[in-house]
């Protein structure tokens, strides 16, 4: 079925179109594995340019993971192949356990994805929008019926429900879009950049949504450019530039491989700043703060060591703040650059 204003189809899922378009299923098309997605050098050109090259990630289910990386990197070519609309050309990749070459239809039952771009049809209303969904995937009439009923009053639409997705805002078309991706509850939700152009307030109330559906346990892959979004959602972090992961862990442990970290300690007076310093070398005093600092990464262990040490020559501590660099920092130090939002401001 095709309307003015939406994207043609292609293939035999009906669903799978541009990039920006959306690939989803039923969440009982098959069984979640404790992995995922699980990627084994990974690779795909266009023509003589190389834009992923060996790329191995794991993504645990039910929890969020973020791709982060500059414009050009891959991350939309990534998510693309992840989610069966572009072929790789070498590498293996299984999606809840089934590989992507060999199983691509099992792969679209369980995934949805929310492209870019918000890919709703501006000549229907929300709620038309919604059942259009539900209606391509064969639910039945009272099934789909309660489902887009939910779904407008999950995502704060009902009152806006009867009118036309042309006058909604841009975070309404964005939990519209996301809304339509979850008709048929799938499993895993590829999220490319979906929070580009939203105002504070509606980034956040995506943010929100997020987390609902991995505490419901779901799992989330989300590419963006806002590094203080993958900082506040994602378990875990990738970075990726021209076609490499240069970097993955939890937030704290990328920004720990960066330096510019400190523990910075307080204490009550001069006497006991002085003894700290003599024995805490290298580090810098405030003496109107009456407060030290000392260069380190920041991590439980090394904070221990300090006090310890502190502890071995009586040396009590007021107060201490561990200090760490931000996804900022670990982005420029990794890349070279800076993202997209920081060089905008």
């Amino acid at each position: 079925m095709q309307r003015p204003g939406r994207r043609g189809t292609t293939g035999q899922n009906p669903l799978s179109g541009a990039c920006q378009g959306r690939v989803s299923g039923g969440a009982d098309s098959g069984r979640m594995t404790s992995t995922a997605i699980a990627v084994s050098e990974l690779r795909k050109a266009f023509g003589d340019k190389t834009v992923l090259d060996g790329v191995d990630l794991d993504v645990p289910a039910g929890t969020v993971f973020s791709l982060l990386g500059p414009n050009g990197a891959g991350k939309t070519t990534m998510v693309n192949v992840l989610t069966t609309l572009v072929k790789a050309d070498g590498g293996t990749v299984r999606v809840a356990g089934h590989d992507i070459a060999t199983e691509s239809r099992a792969v679209r039952a369980v995934i949805g994805v929310t492209g870019q771009f918000a890919a709703v049809d501006d000549l229907l209303t929300g709620e038309e929008n919604l059942q259009l969904m539900a209606d391509l995937h064969h639910l039945r009439p009272g099934e789909g019926k309660r489902v887009v009923t939910s779904l407008l009053e999950r995502f704060d639409l009902a009152e806006s429900a009867q009118q036309l997705a042309s006058t909604y805002s841009g975070g309404m078309r964005r939990k519209l879009d996301l809304a339509m991706t979850l008709v048929t509850r799938p499993q895993i939700i590829f999220l490319d950049e979906p929070t580009t152009g939203l105002d504070p307030r509606s980034r956040r109330t995506m943010w929100d949504i997020v987390r609902q559906l991995v505490a419901d346990g779901v799992t989330v892959f989300l590419t963006t450019q806002y590094l203080e979004e993958a900082d506040q959602l994602a378990g875990r972090i990738a970075v990726l530039d021209h076609g490499h992961l240069v970097a993955h862990g939890t937030p704290d442990e990328l920004k720990r491989q960066v330096p510019g970290g400190y523990v910075q300690f307080r204490f009550s007076d001069v006497t006991a700043l002085d003894a700290a310093a003599r024995v805490l070398t290298g580090s810098t005093r405030d003496n109107e703060d009456l407060s030290l600092r000392v260069p380190g990464d920041g991590g439980a262990k090394s904070v221990r060591a300090l006090l310890n040490r502190l502890d071995e020559y009586s040396i009590d501590v007021e107060e201490f703040s561990v200090h760490t660099p931000d996804l900022d920092d670990v982005f420029l130090a990794l890349t070279g650059h800076a993202t997209t939002e920081a060089t905008a401001s």
